[in-house]
C-alpha cells in the first residue's frame, strides 16, 4: 500500500484567518466538489508564501464565495493573503490519477491540471 496524491487545489489564496474558531480549513463548496474532496477530510495545507505546512480537516464554506479560511491554531501559521496548496491523499495498492484544479487569485476555478 502507498499513500498517494488524490486531490489538490493549486494556488488558492487564503481569504480569512479566524483564531477564535475551533479548528480546520473552510473551503468554498464548489472547490471541494471540483477537486473531489469530502467535508471532514484530512488535508495537508502548504503555504507557497511562508513555507508553513499543516494537517487539518475540511469544513464546507458558502458555495461560490471563494472562501478559503484558516481556522483556530492554523491561523497562526497561515494568514490571510497567503497563497496555498491544499492536498488530499489516498492509501491504495494501485496507481491513481489525482484530480488537480487550478484557481485564480479570487479562488475561482480556472481549469483542471
Amino acid at each position: 500500500m502507498r499513500l498517494v496524491l488524490r486531490s489538490k487545489i493549486h494556488k488558492a489564496v487564503v481569504t480569512e484567518a479566524d483564531l477564535d474558531y475551533i479548528g480546520s480549513i473552510t473551503i468554498d463548496e464548489d472547490l471541494i466538489e471540483k477537486a473531489g474532496f469530502w467535508p471532514g477530510e484530512k488535508v495537508l495545507v502548504v503555504s507557497n508564501t511562508s513555507g508553513a505546512r499543516l494537517w487539518t480537516y475540511i469544513i464546507p464554506g458558502e458555495r461560490g464565495s471563494g472562501i478559503i479560511c484558516m481556522n483556530g491554531a492554523a491561523a497562526h501559521l497561515i494568514k490571510a493573503g497567503e497563497e496555498i496548496i491544499i492536498m488530499g491523499f489516498e492509501l491504495t495498492d494501485k496507481p491513481i490519477k489525482p484530480t488537480v484544479i487550478l484557481v485564480d487569485k479570487n479562488n475561482r476555478f480556472v481549469r483542471y491540471l
